[in-house]
This record gives C-alpha cells, sequence and structure tokens, in this order.
C-alpha cells in the first residue's frame, strides 16, 4: 500500500511576494549574438585590464597562496580595507581601515543594510524611479517603500522634508551620481540640504556610488557622507564591478561603527567572509597598478559611446521624445510622448533585433509607462548607429 505523500510547506511570504528582475528577464530574451542590446547595466568586457588583473592573482597565489586560499575575517582584509580608506581620504572623506566592510558586491552590502536595519513594516524612503535591485532588496526585508518626487536634477529636498515628517521613515537609499536608471545628478546644494533633513530629522542615508568615477565632463560633487549632519548617519556603498570588473564581486560598505558591526553579524549568517584571493588580487592591483589611469581611459570611450547615442536619438524616437544628457556613468533615460507604453513596445522593438528596458518596473509608485532606460557603454559608436536605426523602425518612427 502507498501511502500519498504530503505536500511541502510554502514558501516564505517574501520569497513569493518580491519578483525577479525585468532586466535579468530582458537579457535572457535577447542574448542572441544578433541582437543590439541596450538593456543591460554591463560595464565593456574588451575595456577591463585583463593582463593586469592575471598579473594580480597570479603574484597573490605565488607569494601567499596558504593565505590567499584560507578562511579569513569577515569585515575584509586588512590590505583591501586599508586601500579602500586611502581612495576616500584623497577623495575628501577622511577613513579609516575600520571605517570600511568588504561585502561580496555592493549588491551584498544593500542586502546586509536593509537586515540590519530593517524591520518588517517599515518605511523606507527611494529616489522615482529607483535601481530595481533596491527595491528587491527592501521588498525582501518587508518595508513598507515609499517613492520621494524627483525632477531632472534628482532629490526634491522639499518633498523629502515633507515625507520624513509624515512617515518617519528608517533611511533614504539614493544613488546622487550618474543614477541608475535616469544617469541624473544630484547637485550640491540638494545633497547639503538632504544631509541637513537627515540630521535634523533624524534618518539614515544610504548612499549609493557604483558610476561615481566614471565621469566625462564637469566637476566632481562631493558625497552626500561629506556635509554636515550626514557624517554619523550616512552609509556609503562603492564597488569595483564598473570601474575593475564585475566578476571578481568585490564591494565595500562605509560608515558609522555600530551599524558596521551590525553588518558584519548579518554578513556571517550570509557567506562568512568574501573570497579571500580576490580581496588580496585587487589589493595587489591597486598596489601595481593605476586603477585611476585605467579608469580614465575607460570613461574616455564611455563618453564616445554616450555622445554617439545622444547624436542619433533624435532620429531613431518619435517626435516629442525626452532624454536626459548624463555627465557620466552607462544609462541615458528616455520619455517617450503622451499615449506611447514602451514596455508594449518592446516585442516589436526585439523583432527588430535591438532591446532596451521599459521604465515601469523602476518606479516604486505609480509607473509612467512612456519612459525607457538605454545603456550605452557595450557598444561601438557604429554599433549605437545601427542600434538607433534598429529603434526607429521597432517604435514606428524614423531610422529608416
Amino acid at each position: 500500500m502507498t501511502v500519498a505523500d504530503a505536500p511541502v510547506p510554502e514558501l516564505a511570504a517574501r520569497a513569493r511576494d518580491v519578483g525577479g528582475s525585468p532586466v535579468r528577464d530582458i537579457l535572457a530574451v535577447t542574448a542572441r549574438p544578433e541582437v543590439i542590446n541596450f538593456a543591460g547595466g554591463l560595464p565593456a568586457p574588451e575595456l577591463f585590464d585583463a593582463d593586469g588583473i592575471a598579473a594580480a592573482f597570479r603574484a597573490v597565489l605565488e607569494e601567499t597562496p596558504a593565505r590567499a586560499l584560507q578562511y579569513s575575517t569577515t569585515e575584509g582584509e586588512p590590505s583591501l580595507r586599508a586601500a579602500l580608506a586611502g581612495r576616500f581620504a584623497v577623495r575628501g572623506l577622511p577613513t579609516g581601515a575600520d571605517d570600511v566592510v568588504v561585502t561580496t558586491g555592493s549588491q551584498q552590502g544593500l542586502s546586509l543594510l536593509a537586515t540590519a536595519l530593517v524591520e518588517p513594516g517599515d518605511t523606507v524612503l527611494v529616489e522615482d524611479p529607483c535601481y530595481l535591485a533596491a527595491l528587491q532588496a527592501f521588498g525582501f526585508a518587508g518595508a513598507r517603500v515609499v517613492p520621494v518626487p524627483c525632477d531632472e536634477a534628482g532629490i526634491d529636498p522639499d518633498a523629502l522634508d515633507e515625507l520624513v515628517a509624515l512617515h518617519r521613515p528608517k533611511l533614504l537609499y539614493t544613488v546622487p551620481t550618474f543614477q541608475n536608471p535616469t544617469g541624473r545628478t544630484l547637485p550640491a546644494e540638494r545633497r547639503a540640504a538632504i544631509a541637513r533633513i537627515a540630521g535634523r530629522r533624524g534618518l539614515w542615508i544610504v548612499e549609493d556610488d557604483p558610476y561615481g568615477e566614471l565621469r566625462f565632463e564637469g566637476e566632481r560633487v562631493p558625497w552626500i557622507a561629506t556635509y554636515p549632519g550626514a557624517e554619523d548617519r550616512t552609509v556609503l556603498l562603492g564597488s569595483f564591478s564598473k570601474v575593475m570588473a564585475p566578476g571578481l564581486r568585490l564591494g565595500w560598505l562605509r560608515g558609522p561603527a555600530s551599524l558596521l558591526r551590525a553588518c558584519v553579524v548579518a554578513k556571517q549568517a550570509a557567506d562568512l567572509h568574501t573570497p579571500t584571493v580576490n580581496q588580496l588580487a585587487a589589493a595587489r592591483y591597486l598596489a601595481d597598478c593605476d586603477l585611476d589611469a585605467h579608469v580614465a581611459r575607460v570613461a574616455g570611450v564611455y563618453r564616445e559611446r554616450r555622445d554617439a547615442m545622444l547624436a542619433g536619438l533624435g532620429e531613431a524616437l518619435p517626435s516629442g521624445s525626452r532624454w536626459i544628457r548624463p555627465e557620466g556613468g552607462m544609462f541615458v533615460w528616455v520619455t517617450l510622448p503622451a499615449g506611447y507604453d514602451s514596455g508594449a513596445l518592446l516585442p516589436a522593438v526585439i523583432a527588430h533585433d535591438v532591446a532596451y528596458v521599459p521604465g515601469a518596473p523602476f518606479f516604486a509608485g505609480r509607473a509612467d509607462v512612456a519612459t525607457l532606460r538605454m545603456c550605452f557603454v557595450t557598444q561601438s559608436p557604429d554599433e549605437i548607429g545601427e542600434g538607433l536605426r534598429r529603434l526607429g523602425l521597432g517604435l514606428g518612427g524614423g531610422g529608416a
């Protein structure tokens, strides 16, 4: 006699309710080599310093193999933490090695912060629109996510002040420099205003800076963490993914000691520590190579590709379309005329072997379906021109 198996228990509610990444879904659909893919957020692989990174790994494995292949501390390898602290200091943010925790990519840093700061039902404020994976991280933590009104310069400080007074949120999450998805950069006066609000109202600021070194024009704007009011309540996230290589999965948190301790405990439960060999190789690369010179070369190429995209958008897009001109980073944010739905149009666009990411999933509140994000860094100027021609055909407008 066979006894029927009882059903297994259901998944946790957070696993059922938090969706996957639309960007990842689109990348799977558009993996065909003939597709010119403006949908991804991937750095250009031909610009990786593969020789320098390989040399750093060889040196570490030849000189200190036992250490490189062994467990490490949760906080991160001291040599890498010291090197990261030095990079902060020369950019105007005094930092010691103990102020830094190494993470397995800055995305893990977001997850650790959500674990350390957010109770289910807590309110989290985000930019509108917002980086998709941040929405996922806060959603898994059970947060109530409230969007802050933004314009082409970013967060509206007056609207932020009103929302903080109304909702008493735990934190504000922001990508103030070359934001994903919009490419916009928050001006210095707004950064100072946000710092004052955080100090006066009592608010954590999570300042995510994966793109800040990829500046093509204009002057660098200081981190929010440097402004009065924000010093003891800002945690700054960074990553080597866009400036060295994403496959290393190396990021970091820079913040107050009490919050970092909580993140270290959360990291111990997640992965014990970030891979030792990757950390030591990155530290060796920073010691032996000129990362800033490498980033400058990459930014020069990215600028040419941005310029190619901006030059061709007017002909490719329907009349009345608008877009933000980024001073750096990887993305152009487009708003099509009223009545257009970028998600509904995407299948016709993909049929012409080109792709973008519809803007709607980036919004925590009411979505603007006429928006879309385009990444300009992974194609040559000629490929960008051809991609825009195909885009015009797919949208039924120009590009013929």
